[in-house]
């Protein structure tokens, strides 16, 4: 349960719910008092009713409201100064009514002047300062009344301007210097009392002394009525009441200290209770507080003068406008006063280093936290600042290749979690960058220039995500490096394919090198069974027919480093064996001895003495073996076969068993379509325990689109539009031999559009394309060593899943399993078990209660031949 707060939480706008009306004479003296009073008011009231969305209005609802504020200011400047002047001429004063047609006219170019030049709240507020004050003052033709309108006039500019707190300081410089030396050295010249009334009158007028007094008395009664708005001169104890809030309640602090910014002239006061309370912070502390500060505070000035000192900054804006000194004296004077930010504190060195983020001056950021280094968040916050000055250094790809970036550190308890998300991704950039300049294959580098590109377009989309103090600068480097990507898009335009494509998509074969995509996980396990262990074990690679399994064990010695040998015995190459056991030993002595470099026995010593002539060559291997031996059997079923046939023993496996009892140095792998406990007899029972299973599965939609990009290791200059490659991906699921089936064919029909019939087309595939390929009979007759094996597996043991798979494949959106009971007739026992096999087998998947083919292309084959 959360504490309330002990500390007030302030709201110091406006308490107006509702527009201005044209019709209501309260609200004119509203307005006026807004202007003279509460100038920061009229923001409020274009932002609250004007920008923003009313409930039950139109969308031309806010622009009503403008124009209604605009004709409501015209009315004021005009009336208001002539009603004045009036009351002043029944009190015996001379009114040059030219002067107060000259001081409106004025109010009003000074008015568009602004609507135009800084926006409508701005324009609005000093049309009628200068319109009303001024007027007046030309109207009754006095220094004092003079030097008090514009000086008002004056204080309202500055009020509204967007930098309140550098503005101020250099408000109050001005008016002192013009107030009390120009007024004093004109007036010595000319008419010593007009000028020197004037200028007294203007300097006053603007540090409002008038507005302060009544600031008394919003202390005794509490009245925000009365809280001075315009005045600089700082209320008493208002410092002490903001740093007690600050102690109290940091959060609620800040708010309150915003309030004070947006509503009132007060900054000195909330410099000095800033500025007190994180001297006191422990310094464990100081970086998450003035972090809070900094992307919390209404004005990023406040964190300034956390690091800089404001009285320094006042006398410099003194000299600075002592318009009789000569510059160069001024410099001296000014170098004298360091008005740049300090670190000889903490909170200093902390808070400099985010002012400087936030002015995107990374290398002044740096050494800034620096100091803090040993802090906690310190550390973070003095890398982010290194990361940020590298990245925006980039000035060519170039310099983004030779990009040498400080590790970024660890995520758990991170100052600034969302922003490493995001510069991670510009790591994410280089690499793809670092591609592009170095593949040899167009469509690599396409896509990497691509992906480069999407990079960017998401660091663009989540910046609002970030912290005020790095975000402009990050926005900087982001928006500089997404043109510096996109300076080399011709380097993919303008490609013309001379020449009939080579048909690089390999149907059937087993893939290597380059060609080899998408079962980096399961290479990378076998390097973990085969390379990170004591003892090799034992595996079975089972999947799905033509999913890649031969692939995988080719391809597996490439990366064991030549530590693990691997001997690669294709059974299906034995054919019908004629000699019994020693044939097949023969297949695997002969493999072996390549990777091995050690003669095979003789022929005939096998197929007459077949066991024992193996086991002396085998001990000879293992004597002279360095590193690891995997003995992988391709198409192990094949065994089962043979034994039935009675072509070898029954104890076959138990002679394969006892070659591992012979070294720790050997292992077994078995690829095929089964798992050894799903064989129908016990030949395998000796390996039972001793194996582990890797099951592969269909490519992922990431790997198959990969494929597909990139068929082969020279440049593909055809591609595929995103809709295309899932599409590619919902017909075959990832199945690779379908997917790479569809390349061929989408090949062949561009260089048949193209070479043959001499037609123009794109080189780019669509999702046409894809169905034009699917749809011809060739596709299915070439693919039908798959479409068969699949078919053919499921009746291997009787029919039922046949008719299990003729049923569903005319239901795409699948069947429950109490359809297939009502269509099939198989009791549901048998039924269930039937499912199970083929799910195992990845032909169908369960979605919902509902049983479905899982690859579309294998149900279209299914319709058309087993209907």
């Amino acid at each position: 349960m959360n504490k309330q707060s002990p500390v007030p939480r302030l709201d110091l706008a406006p308490k107006l719910r509702r527009p201005l009306s044209l019709w209501n004479p309260l609200d004119y003296l509203l307005l006026l008092y807004w202007v003279f009073y509460f100038p920061q008011a009229l923001r409020w009231y274009v932002d609250t009713f004007g920008e923003g969305y009313i409930p039950g209005e139109t969308m031309n609802r806010s622009n009503f409201i403008k124009r209604n504020l605009l004709f409501q200011c015209v009315i004021s400047t005009i009336i208001t100064p002539i009603l004045i002047c009036l009351f002043l001429k029944t009190l015996g004063l001379y009114i040059d009514w030219f002067g107060v047609a000259s001081g409106i006219a004025v109010g009003m170019g000074f008015g568009i002047a602004g609507v135009i030049t800084e926006g409508m709240v701005f324009g609005i507020a000093v049309g009628m300062a200068f319109g009303v004050a001024g007027s007046v003052g030309f109207g009754v033709a006095q220094s004092m009344a003079f030097g008090v309108g514009f000086g008002i006039a004056g204080s309202v500019v500055l009020a509204l301007v967007r930098n309140v707190v550098v503005h101020i300081v250099k408000g109050m410089a001005f008016s002192m210097v013009f107030g009390m030396a120009f007024g004093a050295l004109f007036g010595m010249a000319f008419d010593v009392v007009f000028d020197v009334v004037f200028g007294v009158a203007f300097g006053v007028a603007v540090l409002r002394p008038d507005n302060w007094l009544m600031g008394l008395l919003f202390i005794l009664k509490n009245d925000s009525l009365l809280l001075p708005r315009i005045t600089p001169i700082p209320i008493p104890s208002l410092n002490i009441l903001l740093e007690n809030w600050l102690l109290r309640d940091w959060k609620t602090g800040i708010h309150n200290i915003n309030e004070y910014l947006l509503y009132t002239w007060q900054f000195i006061p909330v410099v000095q209770s800033v500025n007190q309370v994180l001297n006191s912070k422990p310094p464990e502390q100081i970086i998450w507080y003035v972090s809070q500060l900094a992307e919390t505070t209404y004005n990023w000035e406040i964190i300034y003068f956390t690091s800089a000192t404001l009285n320094k900054r006042f006398k410099s804006e003194v000299i600075d406008h002592l318009l009789f000194l000569p510059s160069s004296w001024k410099k001296k004077l000014q170098m004298k006063l360091n008005t740049d930010t300090c670190l000889d504190t903490d909170s200093q060195a902390a808070a400099a280093g985010f002012w400087y983020l936030h002015e995107k001056q990374p290398i002044k950021a740096k050494e800034a936290f620096e100091v803090v280094r040993s802090l906690p968040y310190g550390e973070e916050m003095y890398i982010l600042a290194q990361v940020l000055e590298k990245l925006n250094n980039v000035q060519t790809l170039y310099s983004i290749l030779n990009l040498e970036l400080p590790n970024f550190p660890q995520r758990k308890g991170l100052l600034r979690p969302d922003t490493w998300q995001i510069l991670n991704r510009f790591l994410k950039v280089i690499e793809f960058v670092k591609t592009i300049k170095s593949s040899i294959y167009y469509n690599k580098r396409y896509l990497a220039f691509l992906c480069a590109v999407a990079e960017i377009v998401v660091i663009a989309n989540t910046l609002d995500k970030l912290f005020e103090a790095e975000k402009g600068l990050i926005r900087d480097i982001t928006e500089n490096w997404g043109q510096i990507i996109l300076k080399i898009v011709d380097e993919f335009e303008n490609i013309y394919i001379t020449k009939p494509v080579n048909n690089l998509y390999i149907i059937g074969d087993p893939v290597s090198g380059n060609l080899f995509i998408g079962r980096e996980d399961i290479i990378r396990q076998l390097e973990e069974i085969w390379l990170r262990t004591s003892q090799l074990q034992s595996v079975v690679i089972y999947g799905h027919r033509r999913m890649g399994k031969t692939s995988i064990l080719r391809n597996a010695a490439n990366s064991l480093d030549n530590q693990v040998k691997v001997a690669y015995v294709n059974l299906l190459k034995l054919g019908d064996v004629t000699q019994g056991v020693g044939e097949v030993l023969m297949a695997i002595s002969d493999e072996i001895s390549q990777v091995v470099n050690i003669p095979p026995p003789n022929d005939d010593d096998l197929l007459k003495l077949p066991v024992l002539t193996f086991n002396r060559y085998f001990k000879e291997v293992i004597k002279n073996l360095s590193g690891g031996l995997i003995i992988a059997l391709d198409e192990f079923e094949k065994i089962e076969d043979l034994i039935k046939d009675q072509k070898i023993p029954a104890n076959f496996m138990d002679l394969l068993r006892g070659l591992l009892q012979e070294s720790p140095q050997v292992a077994f792998a078995f690829a095929g379509l089964h798992t050894l406990d799903e064989m129908t007899a016990d030949y395998f029972h000796p390996f039972f325990g001793s194996v582990i299973n890797i099951r592969v599965g269909f490519l992922s939609r990431g790997a198959t689109g990969q494929i597909l990009a990139n068929p082969a290791i020279e440049d593909f200059l055809l591609d595929y539009t995103p809709e295309t490659l899932d599409k590619i991906y919902d017909l075959t699921y990832g199945q690779p031999y379908l997917v790479q089936l569809i390349g061929f064919h989408l090949v062949r029909l561009y260089n048949d559009f193209v070479f043959e019939q001499g037609r123009n087309r794109d080189s780019v595939f669509n999702v046409e394309d894809v169905e034009a390929v699917v749809n011809k009979p060739e596709f299915f007759t070439r693919g039908s060593n798959y479409f068969n094996g699949v078919w053919g597996q499921a009746g291997e043991n009787g029919n039922i899943q046949q008719v299990i798979l003729s049923h569903l494949a005319k239901s795409p959106q699948g069947l429950s399993l109490n359809d297939l009971v009502e269509l099939t007739g198989i009791d549901e026992s048998n039924l269930q078990t039937a499912l199970d096999t083929l799910k195992r087998h990845d032909v169908i998947v369960e979605n919902q209660g509902r049983w479905i083919i899982i690859v579309e292309l294998f149900r279209r084959w299914v319709v058309k031949t087993h209907p």
